[in-house]
């Protein structure tokens, strides 16, 4: 069942200095909704997480949570409203362990908490993502996956409406893919929206309603995952054949 507009991009444009990042960008997501943002490297799908996160102030256009406009808010505010994201590179605190990793985003997250309740919570985190024997490990300690898991958790433990995953999927192995896209089912199917940077295809057929496509900071394509999938002009970009 999907609901109303979770986020909205009206022309959303960034730019650095003469380049131009993300060129007149917009689209909805809808609540329950998975939405990939795909398209080759460099076509501005990281920096429109960005700008939806608060992490860079939008140039031009204007970001919507829910109908509220949120373009310019500070990052931890657009989080209190319950905005959550994890990275590329992962970015643990190398001085706590996965606990208090995950209790930090309990404190800074959208329906913040402190002391034993974040602790019960973050608990409960890390019982979604498959960590629950590993609390205690120091995150030195951990497989590259398991990095993974202690960022999403931390993401999580805010109790955000919408996810935003920055390429979450990258560099794990078949096995660990696999059990990446059911976690990612799963969240959905608790009723969070998502919004993944993706260029997994076996991910992003799995796991998208819908599609966002972006080439060189514009969108070239939107609509359901089959749809866009194979429109020439998708494939043309990801093959980057001009003579085609």
């Amino acid at each position: 069942m999907m609901g109303g507009t979770v986020i909205s991009l009206r022309g959303a444009t960034k730019q650095f200095g003469g380049l131009v990042a993300v060129d007149n960008v917009s689209f909805e997501v809808r609540e329950h909704e998975v939405m990939g943002l795909i398209g080759p490297n460099g076509s501005g799908k990281s920096t429109t997480l960005n700008l939806i996160s608060g992490a860079l102030p939008a140039t031009d256009g204007d970001i919507a949570l829910k109908g509220q406009e949120i373009t310019g808010l500070p990052a931890r505010d657009i989080a209190r409203k319950g905005v959550a994201r994890t990275f590329q590179l992962v970015r643990l605190l190398p001085s706590m362990n996965v606990i208090e990793n995950v209790m930090a985003g309990a404190v800074f997250g959208h329906r913040r908490r402190w002391g034993a309740s974040a602790e019960r919570h973050a608990k409960q985190v890390l019982e979604t993502v498959g960590l629950a024997d590993k609390a205690k490990a120091h995150t030195s300690q951990l497989t590259y996956i398991d990095t993974k898991r202690v960022e999403l958790a931390r993401a999580l433990a805010g109790e955000p409406e919408v996810l935003l995953l920055d390429e979450w999927l990258a560099g794990l192995n078949p096995t660990e893919l696999t059990e990446g896209i059911d976690l990612i089912h799963r969240l959905r199917d608790e009723g969070r929206t998502i919004i993944l940077v993706e260029h997994v295809m076996d991910a992003i057929r799995s796991l998208c309603d819908a599609c966002v496509v972006m080439s060189s900071g514009k969108k070239i394509a939107e609509g359901t995952t089959d749809e866009v999938l194979s429109d020439p002009e998708v494939i043309r970009a990801y093959l980057g054949d001009d003579d085609a």
